[in-house]
């Protein structure tokens, strides 16, 4: 079966720009779409001579603002842009649009008789902005009226569930001469796994495009294929992942899919969102994926709905990491290990004792530090917002406890030696220190307290900066991240992780 194509939608304002971004990309991808709605006006007067200029194969694609694009000027304008970029066709390989892209609902007998002549084929495409399509497979047989069309269904999801309905759409079709995508971050696993859905072409964009194709979510050419290598994936690919809410940022797909690449293993490692973590549960099932790391806020979750616990799992009370054997999901929990090597290697420490520890938070990541700060002979108290949750993870190992509050200050400064902090406040943050930010905001520091973030995007924090500027010794989550990663690894493929990770 035809490997899906890589198709690079080209967001600048000018022929010039987007001539650019192929030239620059031209390696990693299979053809380009140029989007006129996209184009300043002078410059669409210029879209006939494009595939010419590209030299790559084109599709042609103007989209309407109902559609998720920007064009605003009415069919009738729309329909002549079309003639024109597909007028006096040449006979020359290379010379006229290889591809263009009609709405269900755009039928003009003449474009369409002129494409089919000069051998441009159609993408008939449909785009909910809003919500999902019922009967997607009965949706996509209607979209075919000549049987030359190549059928396109893109939905904006609104639950993981939707991405699921939609893979599972496309993997009981018999060929791959269709395509369907989900947009925005829930859809990034139908643009990775194109040739298990059997997608006829995916897109990618630049980074830092136009903000109208950044909502869609489009991950860019490189990382496609050096980080997630997609035209490798096949009907044998084992898939591995990471679930989380919201997962705006992780690191773990880089990690992964570079131990993958250095045993030449044939795993991908993909990124699934899910607000609710029995979705995650099912669109694992529907996929087949093999293991998956679990991260904020599905950790306790995954503990509790795991068909087996490892000890430390049940000592812990949360998991970061669920593996399938025999049809069950295993629970294991990598974080503790994962952080204290990367404690010790920090602080130069062999223990904690005699050592006073604040640990920030009491949701999943924090069950597994205390753990760990118990196992290391530290004294600790936890401070949480909601006092009852920070009392019942203390209580469990004879730890102290408080509010995460101004109210606390006094209390935090005794357990100062070395504050951990473990909520995600302070993730993708790049103001400095608030109240929105900063989960301890009301503690001024002294210069002398060791801290710990367990956030490593971006790699100083609000709180990290702050602590930094008064002399405190500082260090991020991206070592903890690593070495919990390599143990999942592990876990997932029986192997160890070799080869160094840059960060």
């Amino acid at each position: 079966m035809e490997k899906t194509k890589i198709c690079l939608t080209l967001t600048g304002s000018t022929i010039a720009e987007d001539l650019e971004l192929i030239e620059k990309y031209r390696s990693y991808i299979d053809l380009a779409e140029l989007r006129v709605d996209l184009l300043e006006d002078d410059e669409r007067l210029r879209i006939r001579e494009f595939p010419r200029l590209a030299g790559i194969p084109c599709l042609l694609t103007i989209r309407r603002e109902i559609d998720g694009g920007k064009f605003r000027d009415g069919e009738g304008a729309r329909a002549t842009l079309f003639a024109m970029a597909l007028s006096f066709a040449e006979e020359e390989k290379g010379m006229n649009f290889e591809y263009v892209d009609f709405e269900e609902d755009f039928r003009v007998s003449s474009l369409q008789d002129a494409a089919l002549a000069f051998g441009t084929k159609i993408i008939r495409s449909v785009h909910s902005m809003h919500s999902p399509i019922a009967n997607i497979k009965e949706r996509l047989a209607s979209l075919c009226t000549t049987g030359f069309e190549i059928p396109k269904i893109a939905i904006m999801p609104k639950t993981l569930d939707d991405v699921r309905e939609l893979y599972e759409a496309a993997v009981s079709l018999k060929d791959n001469n269709h395509i369907l995508l989900a947009m925005g971050p829930l859809g990034v696993p139908t643009r990775l796994l194109g040739n298990k859905m059997k997608n006829y072409l995916t897109y990618v964009s630049a980074p830092d495009g136009n903000s109208k194709i950044s909502e869609l979510a489009h991950l860019d050419p490189v990382t496609v294929n050096d980080v997630y290598r997609i035209r490798n994936v096949d009907s044998d690919t084992k898939i591995f992942g990471i679930t989380g809410w919201p997962l705006a940022a992780t690191s773990s797909p880089v990690l992964h899919n570079h131990g993958y690449a250095t045993k030449k293993m044939n795993c991908i490692y993909i990124p699934f969102r899910a607000e609710k973590f029995d979705e995650a549960l099912r669109f694992a099932g529907a996929l087949g994926i093999q293991g998956f790391s679990v991260t904020i806020p599905h950790k306790e979750s995954a503990a509790s709905s795991a068909d087996f616990v490892d000890e430390k799992v049940r000592d812990i009370g949360a998991s970061n990491t669920l593996v399938k054997t025999n049809r069950k999901w295993y629970a294991y929990n990598t974080d503790a290990p994962g952080f204290t090597r990367s404690l010790l290697e920090f602080t130069g420490l062999k223990n904690l004792r005699h050592k006073k520890v604040a640990i920030i938070g009491a949701g999943g990541a924090a069950k597994g530090i205390a753990w760990a700060v118990k196992n290391l002979h530290g004294h600790a108290c936890v401070f949480n917002r909601t006092v009852g949750k920070a009392k019942i993870l203390a209580e469990k190992y004879g730890f102290d406890f408080a509010s995460l509050g101004p109210e606390s200050g006094d209390k935090l400064n005794k357990f100062s030696d070395i504050i951990i902090q473990t909520t995600s406040k302070g993730m993708n943050s790049s103001e400095p220190a608030n109240e929105s930010n900063d989960p301890i905001y009301f503690y001024n520091f002294t210069g002398n307290e060791i801290l710990f973030d367990i956030i490593y995007v971006p790699a100083v924090t609000p709180v990290m900066e702050r602590a930094s500027q008064a002399g405190c010794k500082v260090c991020n989550g991206y070592n903890m991240l690593k070495y919990q990663g390599y143990e999942q690894f592990e876990l997932f493929t029986g192997e160890k992780y070799d080869g160094t990770q840059s960060k």
